[in-house]
């Protein structure tokens, strides 16, 4: 399978391999037009690596190696997967810029009034809601002015922001909680009804 491409291989082989195979081609079949040496520089290495690994395998094995592929390829597509397992990390960069680039909504955690940070103690839970994303699609003339000023140092030491934030428009109702020595506490405007770009 691999004799006739490996007699006529571009790549680079070790002085006894092509002794002999110049020796065997020279009687049956012209040699063949090289590449020219520089297209090759900086794949060599790399390329003869995987060429000599390839000429180790004999015709079964490399089938093998094929069919195995395609089945793990099939597996994860049927999986619902959009890539293949021998590559687990190729998309992750994809992955990244997109959840830096999701656009403002509402969420939702459940928490301790403890974890609030509201100085409380109490054990009760709470749906905290909150906004998250960004908002790029919320940028306007006034923003892009503004970013211009800060950048020609118009604006110096004020502190402005030169871009829309994900911020609550609207709150909840009012929370009311007991805490850990039985007080009753009531707290406004603390989970976000509404969000926005502001």
């Amino acid at each position: 399978m691999f004799n006739g491409s490996r007699k006529h291989s571009p790549l680079p082989s070790s002085p006894s391999s092509s002794r002999a195979s110049s020796s065997s081609s020279s009687s049956s079949l012209p040699a063949a037009p090289r590449r020219s040496p520089r297209a090759l520089q900086r794949h060599s290495s790399l390329l003869s690596q995987y060429s000599s690994l390839l000429e180790s395998y004999t015709e079964g094995e490399i089938r093998q190696l094929i069919s195995t592929l395609v089945e793990r390829y099939s597996q994860a597509m049927n999986s619902g997967g959009h890539e293949l397992p021998l590559f687990p990390r190729s998309g992750s960069r994809r992955k990244r810029a997109r959840a830096r680039h999701k656009p403002c909504a509402l969420k939702e955690l459940e928490v301790s009034v403890s974890e609030l940070g509201l100085g409380y103690e109490s054990d009760e839970t709470v749906l905290f809601r909150y906004c998250s994303g960004t908002c790029e699609a919320a940028v306007r003339s006034y923003d892009l002015s503004l970013k211009s000023m800060r950048s020609r140092r118009k604006i110096k030491k004020e502190k402005v922001r030169a871009r829309p934030c994900c911020r609550p428009l609207a709150y909840d109702d009012d929370v009311s909680f007991l805490d850990a020595y039985n007080r009753y506490y009531t707290v406004n405007e603390l989970s976000a009804k509404e969000c926005g770009c502001v």
